[in-house]
């Protein structure tokens, strides 16, 4: 339970400030708990990162998953309708994985933690529509938009909401 309470706050502060600017100390005080209480769970700040993605992973499958259609492009839509809410709620600096990645890119630990979930959403997606054909072309325009919602906010949505319905009609 605490280890879960230490990870959940790690997330919160990694979404909320990066990964250079907080420092062992100010998660440690996030924490609320000890420094040796911490490095116990995580005996360091790369360590720290892998489990908060690996935990913010989980909680953003479930996200999505949350009054889902069964599948087809309703289910897309609602994948697509779900991604604005957590860019909006959860992570308005954009996608917290490709930040890790990209402040930390000789880092096996966290570049595994991030290719297994960009894998996992991948997945998801293609079983959510039913179309493992597409499921590649769907995952880029998901991706596209958690990149670039920092700088187009619905925007991005909305043009991606466009390009699935053209994909899935042009691919039917």
């Amino acid at each position: 339970m605490l280890k879960e309470k230490i990870t959940a706050s790690l997330e919160k502060e990694f979404s909320q400030y990066g990964f250079a600017e907080p420092s062992v100390a100010q998660l440690k005080a996030a924490c609320n708990v000890s420094l040796r209480t911490l490095y116990k769970y995580y005996p360091s700040k790369e360590m720290m990162i892998v489990a908060a993605l690996n935990y913010r992973h989980q909680r953003y499958i479930a996200f999505l998953q949350n009054k889902s259609p069964t599948s087809g492009i309703d289910a897309i839509l609602h994948i697509f309708n779900k991604l604005e809410q957590w860019m909006t709620e959860f992570a308005p600096h954009g996608c917290l994985s490709i930040n890790a990645i990209s402040a930390f890119p000789d880092n096996a630990d966290i570049t595994s933690a991030v290719k297994a979930h960009k894998r996992d959403v991948r997945i998801f997606i293609g079983q959510q529509s039913q179309r493992e054909d597409l499921a590649t072309q769907l995952f880029l325009l998901h991706e596209g938009v958690s990149n670039a919602w920092p700088v187009l906010g619905k925007e991005a949505i909305t043009s991606a909401k466009k390009a699935i319905s053209q994909l899935m009609e042009t691919n039917k």
